[in-house]
């Protein structure tokens, strides 16, 4: 095609014969690539599309090998998080047969934790695991594809992503910045965090200093809790010297794994802000854009693979961690008052029409949110809730 260009510019500043000639030539030299091709569909083609043909970002050649940096709010080998952005980095790796390795970059080894987003946007780190609430100062509406109080499970999530519009919802809130999204799994319903003291009333929370993510930090600010978003691997420093009073991370797997029950004595279950919080995998769009067609299919398919993995790897490692995290010395297990409840959903439901008010795609996104949860939610009561009720009467739990 290099050559055909050239030949095109030469020929628009030379007479009819020069232009012939050059022609002939061209022929002699690539006849295999041009043979059939009249003068007029070569000059008609650049007119169409030789401008945007130039502007477009290079195409990766075939046999090229190509490495990406993939940066992480993680820290290193934390369960579930950063494993699983591990295994994807090496699967994309072992897929493509080394022809995209992927270098995998842990908090505050590349960028910091709070940061992937930029790096990806800017080209920094072609790539990045995260959760979309982390990025939630450019756009509120990023909420809707991570985690919504009362919102949906992982299953139902992944749904709506898939086949129900919001994948292509998401890709459009995150075009402005050049950034491509891909779910990469769930760790299913988490944990409504650890606390100081026990929580009877609406009252105990006036005051309290909580990390807590997203949209569920921004219900309980709005009930007098000084709300406090630290990185991961600060969670445990903040608690043990009183920084925090309170602080929820991920579910029973991670919270032993990082001992946050040597720091606090209650333990509320489940959290109402993360039924299904969706992880997340970013490519800079340039990137990927220049990525020859197969390796691109591999990204989008290997992502997938990893959504499926993570929330099983979350899942089995919930299980076995629960009644050995329960056992610990002085562990007390709770759940939230329903006035507490009553008052979060109000708080949230609130919060999630002022976002649906700040822009035209916001607004449609939250449209689309909010009719599947519906369905889903009628769905579920006759479905998965009426299943696991029926296991838990006849298993004698009910």
């Amino acid at each position: 095609m290099r050559e055909e260009l050239k030949w095109i510019k030469i020929s628009m500043g030379a007479d009819m014969s020069d232009t012939r000639k050059n022609q002939r030539t061209l022929e002699k030299q690539n006849n295999s690539r041009v043979k059939g091709i009249s003068r007029r569909e070569l000059l008609g083609a650049f007119a169409v599309g030789g401008a945007a043909s130039l502007a477009a970002p290079a195409v990766v050649r075939a046999d090229e090998k190509i490495v990406w940096k993939m940066a992480m709010s993680w820290p290193r080998n934390v369960p579930g998080v950063g494993v699983n952005a591990q295994r994807l980095a090496e699967m994309i790796t072992t897929m493509s047969g080394g022809r995209l390795t992927i270098e995998l970059f842990a908090a505050g080894e590349l960028v910091p934790p709070f940061e992937v987003f930029d790096a990806v946007s800017n080209n920094v780190a072609q790539m990045g695991h995260a959760t979309p609430y982390y990025w939630q100062g450019k756009n509120q509406a990023f909420h809707f594809f991570t985690g919504v109080p009362f919102g949906l499970t992982a299953a139902e999530h992944s749904g709506w992503l898939y086949f129900g519009g919001g994948q292509e919802l998401w890709q459009r809130a995150y075009e402005p910045f050049g950034v491509l999204p891909f779910y990469a799994g769930s760790s299913g319903p988490q944990a409504g965090g650890w606390f100081r003291k026990e929580i009877n009333s609406l009252a105990d929370l006036q005051g309290i200093k909580m990390r807590i993510a997203g949209l569920g930090g921004e219900a309980m600010r709005r009930l007098g809790v000084n709300v406090v978003l630290l990185p991961p691997g600060e969670i445990f420093p903040a608690m043990q010297a009183g920084t925090v009073d309170a602080a929820e991370w991920v579910g029973p797997w991670n919270d032993l794994a990082f001992g946050l029950y040597k720091v606090a004595k209650y333990y509320y279950m489940p959290a109402f802000h993360e039924i299904g919080p969706a992880l997340e995998a970013i490519v800079n769009k340039e990137a990927y854009a220049a990525l020859p067609e197969d390796l691109q299919e591999l990204v989008k398919r290997a992502v997938m693979a990893s959504a499926t993995e993570s929330y099983a790897d979350f899942t089995y490692g919930n299980v076995k961690s629960f009644a050995p995290l329960l056992a610990k010395e002085g562990v007390e297990l709770r759940t939230f008052p329903n006035e507490v409840m009553q008052a979060l959903y109000k708080a949230s439901e609130e919060t999630l029409l002022e976002i649906s008010q700040t822009s035209a795609l916001a607004e449609e996104i939250y449209k689309s949110f909010m009719t599947y949860r519906q369905e889903a939610d009628g769905y579920a009561r006759h479905a998965d809730l009426a299943a696991l009720n029926m296991r838990a009467m006849v298993m004698g739990e009910g």
